[in-house]
């Protein structure tokens, strides 16, 4: 994990060199204030320059339409749809910055925390970007029991 400190008086590193080296996660650098324990599963912020890729909330279903019973696998095919989305940017996983969780039952989610790390690092890998989960009463489509919105920063072309 990159550590930054950005100072604004002159007497640290400027914005510019903050993000000169980002190539690890897509050009995102990791922001961790010092002292805080580290997060688990994400990341508390990441900062990057480039475009911007905002992904409009994804459900779980398929190509056809259909949505599989099983919460995991509704999640799987949420962030496989997300990144989907995002391959027609040329981006993928490593360019995600942010992910907004909404579910329609907090209890399903707990206790599915164990395999939902496994179906997360199916469809991204080990990376972990800022994120917030949130219980809604119901989602658009009345089978959906998750739908996740993601923004992405892909660098600037050269």
């Amino acid at each position: 994990m990159v550590k930054v400190s950005i100072r604004t008086d002159g007497r640290g590193p400027s914005l510019d060199a903050a993000l000169a080296d980002t190539t690890e996660r897509g050009g995102l650098t990791p922001l961790q204030p010092a002292g805080w324990p580290k997060p688990r599963g994400y990341s508390n912020a990441l900062m990057g320059r480039g475009q911007v890729v905002c992904i409009a909330g994804q459900v779980g279903w398929d190509t056809d339409g259909t949505f599989p019973a099983d919460f995991l696998a509704q999640v799987h095919q949420a962030l496989s749809n997300i990144l989907a989305v995002l391959a027609e940017a040329g981006g993928d996983a490593s360019h995600i910055a942010r992910l907004t969780w909404y579910v329609t039952d907090m209890d399903e989610y707990r206790a599915s925390l164990p395999e939902l790390g496994q179906a997360y690092r199916a469809a991204m890998g080990k990376n972990f970007p800022a994120m917030t989960l949130v219980q809604v009463v119901s989602l658009v489509e009345p089978e959906a029991r998750v739908e996740i919105e993601a923004t992405a920063i892909l660098p600037d072309p050269d």
